[in-house]
């Protein structure tokens, strides 16, 4: 390109380029520096794309200067085409307007500021920036396409709208797509998309992320379909989502989240769907403190976490949870808080969610909840038994509560030995043989009943006679179920400790 055939708005950008030095078009109104007003801005500030891309890519270099693309407030005119382009220099395109979307594909490129530009889209898979990339407070109605892209540090998204037209309309990705799309992508540093808003799909599947990604404040909407895809994303640190709001599915599965998954404060819905898929997945600390009730299935099977932050009310009718554990649980709340969760997995009785439900009650010293989580254990596993189990089911639950419940033993007990003694000492029962027979006592005479591994000497000496006779045999085989139901009680308490 010849120098001559630059107009003066292209001729000062020319100029500053081997200097670095910012070329501004604005004219300090907000309204007129608008880039949603962009496509009106007239011939003193629009730079044709081609151009750029000769300063890019040829652009004079003076002795001592280092060359920068510096403009802000440009009206972008035509495609900006750098595909497989390598730039050695920094580029700042904030508060721009594009007429029509770059095309970054395989751009190598310094560093990258877009920062409160307006954009058709962008294209820019497999880009490679050696700094950082901004797209803060962009609005751009089509697709994002950064897939495969590797950013040496961070890649910022902070209050910019995606996927959404000026007017408020939602935009379609080209071929159905998502409209944010950085699936594989490499980032040494952070993702920082807080207030982002995404009208559409957001795909980050497979994508690697040394540091942390920030979606505090964000809106993810794509009703009825996937909002956020990120199977086996894998995050350094932490992932956070306060007051993240999701109107669509949310897909993590295999993720890896050394630290937090914080949703505190979050609002996720996907009514007659799957709200979170989070299944096989290996996370830190799961947080949904005071989140608003989820609307929508929830998976979270075969993954690990070693904290849930999450109080009941969070859940929704159901959540799978086959092969989930964790280590501890927050806040501390009763066992009859909790246990209600455990009956809404569509996959009917789960021993293991049992298992691990008193497992991190037993953690943190609660022994009498971990008791109670066993005894509902054994209640729901009895529905799923035949008739006459679930009869024997019932006597080991209303005798000892299936081992769990030892004073209820103690209290049968003292029940029937005082019955039978006093019936016995108003009526003492027929010595079998009247001069060997020891001095009748009724209260030993019904232990001899009741215990069948104590012998007193009494059952074998006397005889009652009438209804007596009955009561003594209903002592022996209260005693003996007694016995039986306390045995196998005490055996399953004691495997478990």
């Amino acid at each position: 390109m010849e120098i001559t055939d630059l107009t003066p708005a292209e001729r000062r950008l020319w100029d500053a380029f081997p200097r670095g030095t910012l070329v501004d078009f604005r004219t300090g109104s907000a309204d007129e520096d608008d880039p949603e007003t962009g496509s009106g801005w007239g011939a003193g500030r629009t730079v044709r794309a081609e151009v750029l891309r000769a300063l890019l890519l040829g652009g004079r270099q003076d002795e001592g200067e280092i060359p920068a693309l510096r403009v802000m407030g440009a009206r972008i005119a035509g495609a900006l085409r750098l595909r497989y382009a390598v730039a050695e220099c920094a580029v700042l395109m904030a508060g721009c307007y594009f007429d029509e979307a770059p095309n970054l594909y395989g751009a190598q490129l310094r560093q990258l500021n877009l920062s409160g530009s307006v954009l058709p889209g962008l294209e820019a898979a497999t880009l490679r920036v050696d700094g950082v990339l901004r797209l803060t407070d962009c609005r751009i109605p089509g697709p994002v396409r950064l897939g495969g892209a590797r950013i040496t540090q961070a890649l910022f998204f902070d209050r910019a709208r995606i996927g959404v037209e000026a007017d408020g309309s939602t935009a379609q990705a080209t071929g159905g797509g998502p409209v944010l799309q950085l699936s594989q992508v490499s980032a040494g540093d952070d993702l920082w998309w807080p207030r982002l808003t995404v009208h559409g799909e957001v795909r980050i599947s497979g994508a690697s992320v040394t540091g942390q990604i920030m979606l505090d404040d964000a809106e993810l909407l794509n009703p009825g379909a996937t909002a956020l895809q990120g199977e086996n994303l894998a995050v350094g640190t932490d992932v956070h989502g306060m007051r993240l709001r999701v109107r669509g599915r949310i897909n993590v599965r295999g993720a890896r989240i050394p630290g937090q998954l914080n949703l505190a404060y979050a609002d996720l819905s996907d009514p007659g769907g799957v709200a979170v898929r989070a299944s096989s997945c290996t996370v830190g600390e799961l947080w949904l403190r005071a989140a608003v009730p989820i609307e929508g299935a929830v998976n979270l099977r075969r993954s690990q976490f070693d904290l849930i932050h999450a109080d009941p009310s969070v859940w929704p009718s159901e959540v799978r949870m086959d092969g989930m554990t964790y280590a501890s649980l927050l806040p501390h709340l009763p066992a009859a808080e909790r246990l209600p969760l455990l009956d809404r997995d569509g996959e009917g009785y789960l021993p293991y969610s049992y298992e691990q439900l008193t497992a991190a009650y037993r953690r943190i010293g609660d022994d009498d909840a971990a008791r109670t989580v066993q005894l509902a254990k054994q209640r729901r596993h009895r529905r799923t038994l035949p008739g006459y189990a679930r009869v024997w089911g019932h006597l080991q639950d209303a005798t000892v509560g299936y081992g769990f419940r030892p004073v209820r033993a103690a209290a049968w007990l003292f029940s029937l030995l005082l019955a039978g003694s006093v019936a016995y000492a108003t009526h003492h029962p027929r010595a079998l043989k009247a001069d060997e027979a020891p001095s009748f006592n009724p209260l030993f005479y019904t232990l001899d009943l009741l215990l069948p591994i104590i012998d007193f000497g009494q059952e074998k000496a006397f005889s009652p006679q009438g209804w007596y006779q009955w009561l003594s045999y209903l002592l022996i085989v209260t005693g003996w179920l007694l016995a039986t139901t306390i045995a196998a009680g005490i055996t399953r308490s004691v495997s478990r400790q």
